[in-house]
């Protein structure tokens, strides 16, 4: 069941679109990721749908709710850990989640248990009594999360909660996730780093430009690139279409896509087409200036959708 449905939401500063047409239903319970390169709108998108951000145009339902009508009330069902870390760096771990949790309206007693339990879950209680001045990176993203989660929300949005920090804070952040899976939690995941993507989202959206471009299960989406992607530079536009013409009638070959210098080949199997393909140039004496060979992976999916690195 949908906790969250967007139906073509727009944003825009003036003249300039941040967020073109959106349409999307996000499932109770599910971890649903939101990837794209930087500019794609990922932040603007997720502080919409989260009620820090006007929506200019379209709707909003969240918990069967209209987000325009009933701000407050949707308020108290989500949980945002943005980008930045937002917390006091002079005060200690209990502290700064005292304050946070007073914010949500937590009274003494209640307030002093879920900050207790919230340092368990992200593995800090010994550390608690520190200024967060003295935390690392990686401790101040998890005592970041754990502000959000304070109040017990239904839905909590993270935006790359994971940058620049150490494996054993990532793995923390990790194990936190699939408890509040468990506990069917509604997750909206941003991130840079395909493998956590795929190992975490239930879900994935594919965000360039201010728009969805694909949208499924990893293994839907992986399955659109069938065996891989060989790509081959080759001087001269000439010799570039020759090859194309030779090259698109193999039966290992789905499809051909032409950039400035090199020729992308969306293969049944990598292996094979680079045998078959690099057999077919030898005999006709066509030199290749290199070759790369690509899995069939979410970032190779990105590339092949936009012809642009996930990072860029």
């Amino acid at each position: 069941m949908a906790i969250i449905e967007v139906a073509d939401i727009e944003k825009n500063y003036g003249n300039h679109q941040v967020i073109k047409g959106i349409d999307v239903s996000i499932d109770e319970g599910k971890v649903f990721g939101l990837l794209g390169p930087n500019g794609a709108g990922k932040t603007t998108l997720i502080s919409m749908l989260s009620a820090q951000l006007p929506v200019t145009s379209g709707n909003v339902m969240i918990a069967g709710m209209n987000l325009d009508k009933n701000v407050k009330e949707i308020k108290k069902l989500i949980g945002i850990v943005p980008q930045d870390i937002a917390l006091y760096p002079e005060l200690n771990a209990v502290d700064n989640l005292t304050f946070f949790g007073a914010l949500y309206g937590l009274k003494r007693k209640e307030l002093k248990e879920r900050v207790n339990w919230i340092l368990q879950m992200v593995g800090l209680e010994d550390r608690a009594s520190e200024p967060v001045k003295n935390y690392s990176g990686g401790m101040k993203r998890r005592i970041n999360i754990a502000a959000a989660l304070l109040h017990d929300p239904r839905i909590v949005f993270m935006d790359e909660p994971t940058v620049g920090i150490d494996p054993q804070s990532r793995n923390k952040i990790y194990e936190l996730i699939e408890l509040l899976k468990q506990e069917k939690k509604t997750i909206i995941y941003t991130t840079h780093y395909m493998e956590e993507a795929a190992v975490l989202c239930d879900t994935i959206a594919i965000l360039d430009d201010g728009q969805i471009i694909e949208h499924g299960t990893t293994e839907e989406l992986l399955k659109q690139l069938h065996g891989g992607i060989l790509e081959l530079h080759i001087d001269g536009d000439m010799v570039r279409e020759e090859v194309q013409s030779l090259v698109v009638q193999d039966d290992c070959v789905i499809e051909c896509i032409q950039t400035k210098d090199k020729l992308s080949f969306l293969v049944t199997d990598a292996q094979e087409a680079l045998e078959v393909i690099m057999g077919s140039l030898n005999s006709k004496g066509i030199k290749v200036s290199s070759v790369n060979t690509m899995p069939p992976t979410l970032e190779t999916l990105f590339l092949h959708l936009t012809g642009k690195e996930l990072r860029e």
